[in-house]
């Protein structure tokens, strides 16, 4: 609580501030507050709904979710997470952030906090003396939305127009560098340990990094707070950033792949058996993170637009395989130093909810270990190519049957959250059937 305080102190020149959650869509869910009362905030949390952690994409109520009426729509408490404030690059006005987690009334965790679903499966690994290493790579588009069509924006510097795209193109980065580096300041302002920045294959599609840490909550929150900020500061920049799967039809999507590695208590990665082929603990990490993944696609693959990312020959996975050195297969063991042996999980979308996301590929991770189960043989070349391979859901209706069914899915998220995630996604395909795809894509655009 004093360190809460004394950043406001320091920091005289705040006036408001925002306390926010991530709800089950990632949308970041909360209040504005004058500073001159964030002492209670700090000090007893701040109460809202618990039904507001699982509305719709649009901000509605799910129609049939006992929270809303069963319940009396009641509170959960709202306490401030270990992150604490943080400036808003993106506001013209000096502001602070104060990301929340929310609590029962008894001081338990929500279940339907989708944070709180992330802290459980790390204490799986926890409980067995073991910690995840993770690091996201974030891929962004960045779109002139002014007009009928979705193009990319002029460049600040030339007022020209990128006719195509421009893979790894030092040229495509400076041509936004007033951009970049404000979001690198800003980056360092709000302490996300941002890294490497290179153009991608898509039309004003980018990619940024973040460093390997040994926090895994952090890492998720490093990902949820730099797609606030992406798409908040491309705004004042003038244009707009969007993590939406596939904005354009004919150019490859957004991903959001991961890496992680697992340390023991002496710090030692137990991936590492000294050469390229992991450990027997490592395949069972592949195991338990291939036979989660068909029932984990609705986390990977949370809207009607991401099944769009998801065709072959566009660098996404459609099948479900690993393999060393690949980038046709879901899960890769990149090459490189032995030290570093970790795998790469190559499904999720840039549309996802960053707490789940890490959840289920460290929840089947561990479900794995535990098991001691064995992957089968890696594949090598084209895994577009190879039949006989097991796919992911072709659909959004398959992806969410499969979510509320599966026992694996069952071991890794709490029951009621299954429940309100599966309740809010069958409310959205119901209602997405109404919109044309241009309406899709106005409503995505901004929001995931």
């Amino acid at each position: 609580m004093k360190e809460l305080e004394n950043w406001l102190r320091k920091h005289p020149s705040v006036r408001t501030i925002r306390v926010a959650a991530a709800d089950l869509n990632g949308q970041a869910r909360g209040k504005r507050i004058p500073a001159r009362f964030a002492e209670n905030v700090i000090r007893n949390g701040t109460r809202f709904p618990m039904s507001v952690m699982n509305l719709d994409i649009w901000g509605e109520d799910i129609d049939d979710s006992p929270l809303v009426f069963d319940q009396g729509d009641e509170d959960g408490i709202l306490r401030p997470t270990e992150r604490g404030f943080m400036p808003m690059p993106w506001l013209e006005n000096p502001s602070a952030l104060l990301p929340i987690w929310m609590f029962r009334e008894d001081g338990s965790p929500y279940e339907g906090d989708p944070r709180h679903a992330l802290r459980r499966v790390i204490e799986g690994f926890k409980a067995r003396g073991l910690t995840p290493v993770v690091a996201t790579e974030l891929e962004f588009f960045l779109i002139d939305d002014s007009g009928r069509k979705l193009q990319v924006p002029p460049s600040p510097r030339s007022g020209k127009r990128r006719k195509a795209a421009e893979t790894m193109s030092i040229r495509a980065l400076d041509a936004f560098d007033t951009f970049f580096t404000d979001l690198y300041d800003a980056c360092e302002a709000m302490d996300i340990p941002a890294d490497t920045a290179i153009s991608e294959t898509g039309l004003g599609q980018f990619e940024i990094n973040m460093m390997h840490q040994e926090d895994a909550l952090r890492a998720a929150d490093d990902a949820w707070l730099f797609k606030l900020l992406v798409k908040g500061l491309a705004r004042r920049h003038g244009f707009a950033a969007s993590f939406m799967a596939k904005p354009y039809a004919e150019y490859s999507g957004s991903g959001l792949h991961t890496h992680f590695s697992l340390i023991d208590e002496q710090g030692r990665n137990v991936f590492d058996n000294g050469g390229p082929e992991g450990t027997a603990l490592m395949r069972h990490a592949i195991a338990g993170s291939l036979d989660a993944m068909h029932d984990a696609a609705l986390v990977f693959a949370p809207h009607a637009n991401s099944y769009a990312r998801l065709v072959p020959d566009a660098h996404a996975p459609t099948t479900i395989c690993w393999g060393y050195e690949n980038r046709t297969v879901a899960l890769r063991v990149p090459s490189g130093s032995h030290a570093a042996r970790r795998i790469e999980h190559r499904v999720a979308g840039g549309d996802v909810n960053p707490y789940l996301m890490l959840a289920a590929i460290l929840g089947g991770a561990l479900n794995g270990i535990i098991d001691g189960v064995e992957p089968p043989p890696h594949v090598t070349g084209n895994a577009y190519a190879i039949e006989g391979l097991r796919r992911l859901p072709a659909t959004w209706a398959e992806a969410i049957d499969a979510f509320e069914h599966s026992p694996q899915m069952a071991r890794i998220f709490p029951a009621e959250l299954i429940r309100n995630y599966v309740q809010t996604k069958r409310q959205e395909l119901h209602y997405m059937a109404e919109l044309t795809e241009d309406e899709q894509t106005e409503l995505y655009l901004d929001t995931v």
